[in-house]
């Protein structure tokens, strides 16, 4: 079984030294579904919810938090990011929003902090600009779906 990275011999937590690794094309995909009423989902499909754009408001929250993600989350290195990307598909059957974020970097740790996070904040964002209409709204499943570049390889999820 691998160790943890994240701690040393000790057990002490500790950031990762990265100086020996190689700069190369690191991706990652993360996904998320929000859950809500049926007309949630319409005041935001038809442009009409009071705080503003929902979606363009959320993927800007997306973006912003993948470009902080060393900020927020303990021991993760500051990156370059080169692209970011968050997308939203809603299902009107189902009266949900799958949110997919993907992170690109060339550099020496990979990204799927970063693609976690946008993620998450962009969730976070969509419950935020309707919670006055829609509290029960949940936010589920967010998990790396993908991963590519580094010494690890390729990781796509099952």
């Amino acid at each position: 079984m691998s160790r943890l990275t994240h701690l040393d011999a000790e057990g002490n937590a500790h950031m990762v030294d990265v100086s020996d690794k190689d700069v190369t094309s690191r991706s990652a995909t993360a996904k998320a579904l929000v859950e809500m009423l049926p007309a949630t989902l319409a005041l935001i499909l038809e442009g009409k919810a009071k705080k503003g754009d929902v979606i363009a408001t959320a993927r800007i929250a997306g973006i912003m938090a993948a470009k902080k993600t060393h900020e927020l989350i303990p021991l993760c290195h500051p990156l370059m990011i080169t692209k970011v990307t968050v997308d939203f598909a809603p299902d009107t059957t189902a009266s949900t929003i799958e949110v997919t974020a993907t992170v690109k970097v060339e550099g020496k740790t990979g990204v799927e902090m970063e693609a976690l996070t946008a993620c998450s904040v962009a969730c976070l964002t969509l419950y935020d600009m309707c919670k006055a209409v829609d509290r029960g709204m949940k936010i589920t499943n967010l998990r790396l779906v993908e991963k590519a570049g580094g010494k690890s390889g390729h990781f796509t999820a099952e």
